[in-house]
């Protein structure tokens, strides 16, 4: 299922074609393709060349794995993720490591190397949907996170799935066409409250 963004402006055709869908298909991911995802994460920008994400990856050819990444999740997200053949949780490196003093754009960085792993799933005929709601102590402990580093999501990634296998809500949501704030409510022109034209 393809769900492109109607936009205000022209924007490329992958970001127009991104989105959070909830449906999977439960056909394998293979290696090679997921080595391509976190390539294109590696070559995120970050402050200081920091490169302050970590990522955390199981896909269900490894049930142990795949298991200990979906017990974290909500009982809401694990209603429709059980599907998903590849669970990811990104991890924030929240220290600079020449100097130890705290990185406050860790999160921020380690989002854009999400974000280009989610387009690169999504120009290799992947969908991804990251997720704010799993339990980040849970998450800390079952997966051995150390000290310095923090859970940020989880991250489902998977071929496109039927929207009919979902519960009716999800499936409406699903269904339902996307929405964002326009532009003149987010940007402001030289300072704040002063939306731009």
């Amino acid at each position: 299922m393809e769900k492109p963004a109607h936009t205000q402006f022209p924007i490329h055709e992958l970001v127009a074609r991104r989105w959070s869908p909830r449906a999977f298909d439960e056909r394998p991911i293979g290696l090679d393709l997921l080595r391509t995802l976190f390539e294109a994460a590696r070559w995120a920008p970050s402050s200081n060349n920091e490169q302050p994400w970590r990522f955390v990856v199981a896909s269900k050819e490894n049930e142990t794995d795949w298991n200990r990444l979906f017990d974290c999740l909500t009982e809401g997200n694990r209603r429709w993720a059980f599907r998903a053949p590849v669970l990811i949780l990104s991890v924030a490196s929240i220290n600079f490591e020449d100097d130890g003093k705290p990185n406050r754009h860790a999160f921020h960085d380690t989002g854009l190397a999400a974000e280009n792993l989610v387009l690169q799933a999504t120009a290799s005929g992947l969908v991804a949907h990251q997720m704010a709601g799993f339990d980040v102590e849970k998450a800390r402990v079952d997966l051995k996170i150390p000290s310095g580093y923090e859970p940020v999501a989880m991250i489902v990634i998977g071929y496109p799935g039927d929207p009919a296998v979902l519960p009716e809500r999800l499936r409406e949501r699903e269904l339902r066409p996307r929405s964002r704030r326009p532009i003149q409510a987010l940007t402001f022109l030289g300072q704040w409250g002063n939306p731009i034209a």
